[in-house]
């Protein structure tokens, strides 16, 4: 079942959600802290995180950069602050939807299913007889070998199969999968890239192409 953790201080408009939530067959943790959230997060994974920005123990938008750095769990934000500068905060952080207070409650389950069902997880990838599961966050050799990606390092590669043919240059992967607020230098995308290339043995750069002056490029063919 799907399941979304829901970090909502005001009692009655959590439940409301909640209830709502769980008419439409989704199982919900509704929590109202920053810390109920963070023992929620490390307990279990799940498939949509909905945060308030403003909680009585802290930020929405600190506890989205902890769901950020640690996890694949899309993000909505759902506040009051609509200010032009806390949406490109929200977005920044890499949330995937930023809801403002107040909202018509179909509105919320609309975007709700439309996160949903974007984030399902893609079937799992074939390539010179190896597994990738981006979901599981792995990568299966032909022997049955499994070896088990960093988050960022997962994202990259996810990044990399879904722009091929295209060539990614380190700066749009810089920004897509470390964001502006970690100042990252283009040695962590070659750093990432070198630990791609051993999981996959692709130690001559065939699946993953180096572009000199450029950035990288995904040259694996999917099998059926």
């Amino acid at each position: 079942m799907t399941r979304v953790l829901l970090i909502e201080d005001d009692a009655s408009l959590g439940r409301t959600l909640a209830e709502r939530l769980e008419r439409e067959q989704v199982s919900v943790n509704w929590v109202r802290t920053v810390a109920e959230a963070r023992t929620a997060l490390a307990a279990e994974s799940w498939n949509l995180a909905i945060v308030d920005v403003t909680l009585p123990d802290g930020s929405g938008f600190g506890l989205a950069r902890l769901i950020r750095k640690g996890t694949t769990t899309p993000i909505m934000f759902m506040t009051a602050l609509n200010s032009a500068e806390s949406r490109l905060e929200g977005f920044e952080i890499g949330a995937e939807e930023y809801l403002p207070k107040p909202f018509h409650l179909k509105e919320f389950i609309i975007r709700v299913r439309l996160l949903l069902a974007r984030q399902r997880p893609p079937d799992p990838l074939k390539v010179g007889g190896f597994r990738l599961d981006f979901d599981a966050m792995s990568v299966e050799s032909p022997d049955g070998e499994k070896v088990f990606l960093q988050v960022r390092d997962n994202r990259v590669l996810k990044l990399l199969v879904d722009a091929a043919p295209r060539v990614v240059n380190r700066s749009e992967i810089l920004d897509r999968v470390w964001g502006e607020d970690h100042f990252p230098t283009p040695r962590a995308v070659d750093n990432a890239i070198v630990r791609l290339r051993q999981a996959l043995k692709d130690e001559d750069g065939q699946i993953i192409r180096s572009v000199r002056g450029i950035g990288y490029q995904w040259a694996g063919s999917s099998e059926a």
